[in-house]
Order: C-alpha cells, then structure tokens, then sequence
C-alpha cells in the first residue's frame, strides 16, 4: 500500500443462500487473513440486528477470532450503535480484548440506534444515554472509571475510539470530540467532500487525537472485466430489493439467481442508485473515479465493503483494489 493513503475492511458478514451464518462468520475470518497478507490496515466488523442476511450482530464477539486468526491487521467494529448499549458493557468487551491483543483494537462508535424500534428496545441501556453521554462515560471508563465504577479489565493499551457516521452533522461532532472520523459514502453517497470539510473544521485536538483523521467507506466491487463485477455486485441489491418486497428475513440470492430475474424497471433504477455511486468494475473504470473521491475528500484512510457470493472473487476484488490503490 503506497504512504499517502492507508487501506482497510468494512464486513458484514453477508449470508447467501445455501449457506448459513455459521459459513458467513468464518469467511469473515478467512477474509481477515487474505486481507492482512495483502497489507491492509484495519478489519472493522458491522452490527446489525434481526437481519438473517447480515450473520454480524455483535462486533465484540466476531473481533475475537479474527484477531486470534491474525497477527497485525488491526480490528474493531464499524460500528458498535452505543444508543444500544450500556458504556459499561462496552468498555468491558472491548478491554477483554484490548488486554489479549495490545494495540490492535478499534472500537467505531455509531449514534444510531440500528434495527426497528422494537429490537432497539429490547437490547438497548434501559437508561436511554443520551449519545453525548454515554461516549463521556465510555471514555470515563479507559481512563480509570465513571461515578465509582471501573471496567474490568483495564488494558494498559487501551481501544482506539472512532466515530462513523453520514452526515456533516455527525462529521463535525466528531471533530468537536477529538476522534478520528469515518464517512459512509456505501450508505449515503455524495456528502463525503462536505462531511469530511465539516468534520475538519470542526476538530479540536484531544488527548487521544491531535490531528484531524478523515476517513471515508465506500463499497468497491472489482473484477477483471466491467460486466463480471457488476453481475456480481448485482446479487446483494437484489437481495436488498427482496427484503424490501418479499420477505425481509431472507437470506442474500446467488449470482445465478440474480442473473435470472428480469428486473422491473423500478428494479432498475433501485440497482442503479444503489451501484452508480460507488466502485464497481474493472481496474480500469474503478481508478480514476477512486482518485477522484480521494482528491475530493482529502481522505487520510479508505474503508471499503465488498459484498458479493463469491468468496473467492470478493478476495479477488480486494487484490485487484490493492492494485488499484498503489497506482495513485
């Protein structure tokens, strides 16, 4: 990976048919260790919730083999929704493996609560923190505790703190906080150049970050041809159309599923919104659209999520994508 820009995974743990959540984790895994050994930075896990097609419920759980798995990527959650939890149970996850694995754990923070209402309900703090308030007392807790109470364990290196988030709104919260900062452009594409302004302007220095870090997700499909990666990419907003209008407890359709559904035209424009503003094709089509997001958003680090259902050419795209990254 070339100085300027550091490269790392954004994971859902996507479950396709015919296979089941258990397969969908230990890919999770497997991808951890290709992308270690292709020299990317960070392996960050999502949390979803009552979603059968997403298998990455809980980050702190799912961070634990991969780190065991691996030997100097860093991992973490991308992100861990704090409105769903109590400060205290986080610190304490993630201090366990912060003492395991010194250095190599990041703990990305969401405001959003995730889900419906009724899941947020049933796992959130039952003292609904403010988001404000619950990062004050997460923080409390790495630096000795809050109102008396320390989390066990302490970790001499304790986990780096993150925000995610996709709007300037929650750019510049993050730079008014001091923590690096990360852009969902695979969620809401277009407002990354203006976050990531706010996000710097913004920023104060804090004891746990001096300079701004501005960080951008994007979802990349690469393949060796433009029509393979987006008959790839198809599957998974496919998949997101059938929960929508079937069945929202299915799982994600293989790409010979895809390949045979005659799309409806309102199909099509959904495929199209959801594919044209991210990353999708060939090495030559995905380079110069990805330099241009970078000299846009002056990005120090680029997430990137591949969900596709082929294991081995979702491996393939991050190759070709750490290819793709050396060339700028």
């Amino acid at each position: 990976m070339p100085e300027g820009i550091r490269v790392s995974v954004h994971d859902t743990a996507p479950v396709w048919r015919g296979d089941t959540a258990g397969d969908a984790l230990r890919r999770t895994v497997d991808l951890a260790k290709a992308v270690e050994a292709l020299g990317y930075r960070r392996h960050w896990v999502a949390e979803h919730h009552n979603t059968p097609a997403l298998a990455a419920s809980s980050p702190a759980v799912l961070a634990g083999p991969i780190l065991e798995a691996t030997s100097s990527i860093r991992v973490g959650s991308g992100a861990v929704l704090l409105p769903n939890h109590s400060p205290l149970v986080v610190a304490e996850q993630f201090g366990v493996l912060a003492g395991l694995y010194p250095d190599r754990v990041d703990l990305g923070l969401g405001r959003a609560p995730g889900g419906t209402g009724e899941t947020a309900a049933r796992i959130g703090d039952p003292r609904r923190l403010d988001f404000g308030d619950a990062l004050r007392e997460l923080r409390e807790y790495f630096a000795g505790g809050s109102g008396g109470v320390r989390a066990i364990p302490e970790p001499a290196v304790p986990p780096e703190l993150w925000l995610v988030g996709s709007s300037a709104g929650s750019a510049a919260y993050a730079g008014r906080e001091g923590l690096p900062y990360v852009y969902a452009h695979a969620i809401v594409g277009g407002g990354a150049p203006e976050a990531l302004d706010a996000y710097r302007r913004a920023f104060r220095p804090s004891p746990w970050l001096s300079e701004p870090h501005a960080c951008v997700a994007v979802i990349v499909v690469a393949a060796d041809t433009d029509e393979r990666a987006h008959r790839l990419a198809a599957s998974f907003v496919y998949g997101q159309i059938l929960m929508r209008t079937v069945d929202p407890a299915t799982v994600l359709p293989t790409e010979e599923e895809t390949a045979a559904h005659t799309f409806t035209p309102q199909e099509e424009r959904f495929l199209h919104e959801r594919i044209d503003p991210q990353f999708v094709g060939s090495p030559d089509r995905i380079t110069p659209r990805l330099a241009g997001l970078l000299r846009r958003t002056r990005a120090d680090e680029l997430f990137v999520l591949t969900q596709v259902p082929d294991h081995a050419a979702r491996i393939r795209s991050y190759e070709l994508l750490a290819k793709i990254v050396s060339s700028l």
